[in-house]
């Protein structure tokens, strides 16, 4: 009887397949040793199902690979992948939200929501009683008699109608986009390569410029791999062009900000605050001038959630593929 041969079409060396083997014992896995297209293409004459990440997959892949049934996406998003080949080919399509993601979008969201409403400074000024500074004393409320914003917060908003920037459109921006929109925001972003317009329709983004996104945006959301091309991309410059409302929301790697020109921005009231969860230097020193500005909330990198999300996400990747191969619907299929 075949087994079900499985071409992971990013490199994978002998210590990967270590634990990636028996999350599919049952499936036939093989992948190139390195990013030689020649070590792909090697394969493919034996893939019923090709399992990609950052590989693109085009008509020429998947022309070369005869046996080739399923493309299955370790990601959200269908990119990289010529679906109009892949559908003429009669090859399926699914996609993979991934775990590590998702935990990355949900503490985004938990901050915007938290700058929004001044969470933070709430909790603190509840615990400590600071009502007692403005005359006020506890009543026994009722339905209709209450003590309705007790401590007099400033500047609380809702953050429907407002907008989200997005600087990096990855899985975790584009995670965090999807969240933001059920919560009625508006969603601009910015990358290197623009997505396909079917794509932004899709999501319900629109693109911008970085210097539009920054003079629009009343969050802006920091999602970027830290590279020698985006390290301190969050500089002087790029602050003083935010509306004095926004806040700038950092989840990604703390190197993409100059966090002497944050502390002066924040300090200044250049711009209303930030939500940080990573830092230059981690744990953040503990007389970093950050601890002192009043207008920040930060968190000890906590992004990432619970751990484990690499074996949790090829595991889903790798049980949707079995899901096909037994006949099986697909979760999240394209195509």
């Amino acid at each position: 009887m075949h087994q079900f041969t499985v071409v992971l079409a990013d490199p994978k060396g002998a210590a990967d397949f270590e634990w990636i083997a028996p999350l599919a014992p049952e499936l036939r896995l093989l992948a190139p040793a390195d990013s030689d297209p020649q070590a792909l293409a090697a394969l493919l004459a034996d893939a019923d199902a090709l399992v990609t990440q950052n590989r693109a997959v085009d008509a020429a892949t998947i022309a070369a690979a005869p046996r080739l049934k399923l493309i299955q996406r370790y990601g959200s998003r269908p990119d990289g992948i010529d679906l109009a080949a892949a559908r003429q080919a009669g090859v399926a399509v699914a996609t993979m939200p991934l775990h590590g993601c998702i935990a990355v979008a949900e503490l985004a969201m938990t901050l915007i929501l938290a700058l929004s409403k001044k969470l933070v400074r709430g909790h603190a000024d509840t615990v400590s009683g600071a009502y007692r500074t403005l005359g006020v004393e506890p009543i026994r409320t009722e339905q209709r008699r209450h003590k309705f914003q007790w401590m007099q917060l400033p500047a609380l908003f809702e953050v429907t109608g407002h907008t989200l920037g997005v600087l990096g459109f990855g899985e975790i921006g584009t995670e965090t986009a999807r969240r933001a929109r059920a919560f009625g925001m508006s969603v601009i972003y910015h990358k290197r390569t623009r997505l396909p317009e079917s794509l932004e329709a899709a999501e319900g983004v629109t693109y911008a410029d970085k210097e539009t996104l920054l003079r629009s945006a009343d969050f802006v959301l920091l999602a970027t791999p830290l590279t020698p091309e985006t390290e301190k991309m969050i500089a002087a410059r790029e602050l003083a062009l935010m509306k004095p409302s926004a806040y700038l929301v950092n989840i990604c790697r703390g190197g993409v900000v100059d966090e002497e020109a944050l502390v002066a921005a924040l300090q200044n009231r250049q711009i209303a605050g930030a939500g940080l969860d990573v830092f230059v230097y981690e744990p953040i020193p503990y007389d970093h001038p950050l601890l002192l500005c009043d207008n920040v909330i930060l968190t000890p990198h906590i992004g990432g959630g619970s751990g484990g999300a690499r074996d949790r996400q090829m595991g889903d990747v790798l049980a949707n593929v079995q899901r096909f191969a037994r006949g099986d619907a697909l979760a999240h299929r394209v195509l």
